[in-house]
């Protein structure tokens, strides 16, 4: 009887790649490559008694391969494949290329890589991104500031969550004969400082020349603390409001208590006449303030975004204030049965320049879309109102499908995960641009490492128009299954665009991803051209972080309530500026 065997193997090289990538679909070609592992690497690490029968019997009864289990295998030095020093100098892939035994165990195990990219600060390759036919190229990071974590506005409340959404005066951008610019920046803070609970915090704008305080329709201040679970406020040519009930000043303190609207301001962008449009994560709603701050309109979105519980809509988000120390009703379920996730709704808006349209984009999926899984909250909904010159109204809606990452500190059954997205930006040219990225790295997170902030592009010229197709504006109306399986859609193309994560770029600037204190919870986009007079396709991109206002000098209730966060941290309001190039 004849027996034949096949026995395959996997090794580790070093590439350098050109890399395209055009609408969506990444295309590299290997420009030089080194495969030498330098077999004095990656030996046990500690003593060899510690193994059964000493490290040099397990390695060759392992037959010195790069044993993919930690449960089995030894605790490692690093692996060197070793580069030829004339090829290395020309193409610089650095000297010598090492991998951590938790590199190679995650990679063995949870499969090929999520995503490719190209390093666009060291590489001489070709690097651009190429969406239905529009060439994208970042260029470099141009700038970097920051706003101490204890300043205070004019209300001596802490001047801090700078980057929850922002928006650039193109009106007032100028660059000056020396080559500097000047302009106007207007920024939004969520809820204030809730890291510990939610507060009586007045949301707010500020334009670095004021600072606007939002109110209701009837002047009473709006508030940071969470709607009640199933109570609404009914105004005059309103839709419906959340509405919050609480005691005291709402700080904990003593005072009448009240009733005010909840905001949980995400999204913001100012129309040419200065009333400005806001986007909310409790209400899932769009608020049309003037230029005082009094809210003028709302737009409730379709059934399918509006939070449900037990047939009824409920607008909590199940955010406990800090003061109730176990007194507080929590919401029952915590979790909708559908519409938005708690605190996942509008996070990103813009509008178009002629100022018709305006676009909203989910943080991530919807309750029955998948949206309580990091894993299956890909798919989420891209609504399009017409907002000028009638009564705003919903007129189109598409799925977008959110970028996936892999996260290396996770299993293989946690992966891959999905970057939800923090904001978006409509270009002239018909396509959007989307700030994704995985939460909880930097100062104070789970990990210091960011695996994923880039800011992408999407395009919807070939998505499936759902509106009009029908069948999803209705509760519980999904366009993905609730294990995150797409329906018979059409999505946006998403493109992959401006990595953040580059340190050579950061370096610039004494910053580095995966450090102590840069934390780059960056949340915002704002454009504007490079040269003012004479556009040509080249445009600054500001993205400013949200530091949650986390500090140790911290005030709410017009300075009146002071605070130290439990993290021990003090985190500025960072700003990034990025020069990138567009070309059809």
């Amino acid at each position: 009887m004849a027996v034949s065997a096949t026995e395959c193997a996997l090794y580790f090289c070093v590439n350098t790649l050109e890399s395209v990538v055009e609408n969506g679909v990444l295309h590299e070609r290997v420009v030089a490559s080194w495969h030498q592992r330098d077999m004095k690497s990656y030996l046990f690490s500690g003593d060899p008694k510690d193994t059964n029968s000493g490290f040099s019997s397990y390695e060759a009864w392992n037959n010195h391969s790069l044993y993919p289990s930690h449960s089995r295998d030894v605790v490692r030095e690093d692996l060197v494949v070793e580069i030829d020093d004339e090829a290395g100098r020309q193409h610089e892939p650095g000297h010598p290329f090492k991998l951590t035994q938790n590199t190679i165990v995650t990679t063995t195990i949870n499969g090929a890589s999520i995503r490719g990219w190209t390093n666009w600060a060291n590489s001489s390759a070709v690097n651009k991104t190429t969406c239905n036919g529009i060439d994208y190229r970042p260029e470099e990071l141009a700038g970097y500031g920051y706003v101490v974590a204890d300043a205070v506005d004019k209300f001596d409340d802490t001047l801090g969550g700078l980057g929850s959404s922002i928006h650039v005066d193109l009106a007032a951008w100028k660059k000056l004969d020396n080559g500097s610019y000047t302009g106007v920046l207007w920024s939004m803070p969520d809820r204030g400082w809730n890291t510990q609970g939610t507060l009586n915090f007045n949301p707010r704008v500020h334009n670095y020349i004021d600072t606007i305080l939002f109110s209701g329709p009837d002047g009473t201040p709006c508030t940071g603390l969470d709607a009640d679970a199933s109570e609404s406020l009914p105004f005059s040519g309103f839709p419906d409001l959340p509405i919050t009930t609480y005691t005291g000043d709402g700080f904990g303190g003593d005072g009448p208590g009240g009733t005010r609207i909840p905001i949980d301001a995400e999204g913001f962008w100012v129309n040419e006449d200065s009333t400005f449009w806001v986007s909310d994560e409790y209400g899932s709603y769009i608020y049309h303030f003037g230029t005082d701050g009094k809210m003028l309109g709302a737009i409730r979105p379709n059934d399918a975004i509006v939070p449900m519980r037990r047939g009824k809509t409920s607008f909590s988000a199940d955010s406990t204030p800090i003061y109730a120390e176990g007194e507080y009703d929590d919401v029952d379920p915590v979790h909708p049965d559908s519409g938005r996730e708690n605190n996942e709704c509008f996070e990103g808006i813009t509008v178009s320049k002629d100022g018709k349209s305006l676009w909203v984009l989910l943080q991530t999926a919807t309750v029955q879309d998948g949206g309580l899984i990091v894993q299956t909250s890909r798919y989420v909904h891209f609504l399009k109102y017409d907002v000028k010159p009638t009564r705003a109204h919903l007129c189109w809606g598409v799925g977008c499908a959110l970028p996936l990452y892999g996260n290396p500190e996770a299993t293989n059954l946690t992966n891959p995960k999905v970057a939800a997205q923090s904001e978006i930006f409509a270009l002239e040219n018909g396509q959007f641009l989307v700030l994704s990225r995985n939460s909880g790295a930097g100062c104070g997170g789970d990990s210091a490492l960011s695996v994923y902030r880039q800011i992408d592009i999407f395009d919807i010229s070939d998505a499936t128009h759902v509106k009009a197709k029908g069948n999803y504006d209705c509760t519980a109306c999904n366009v993905a299954s609730r294990s995150g399986e797409l329906k018979e859609i059409t999505p946006a193309t998403y493109c992959s665009s401006l990595d953040f994560n580059v340190n050579a770029q950061l370096n610039r600037f004494g910053l580095h991803d995966g450090g102590d204190q840069d934390e780059f919870l960056l949340e915002s986009i704002g454009v504007v051209p490079v040269e003012p007079s004479v556009p040509n396709g080249e445009l600054y991109v500001f993205s400013l972080g949200d530091n949650d206002l986390i500090t140790q000098k911290g005030y709410m209730n017009g300075g009146k309530y002071p605070y130290a966060d439990d993290s021990g941290n003090t985190l500025h309001s960072q700003a990034l500026v990025f020069k990138i190039s567009i070309s059809s």
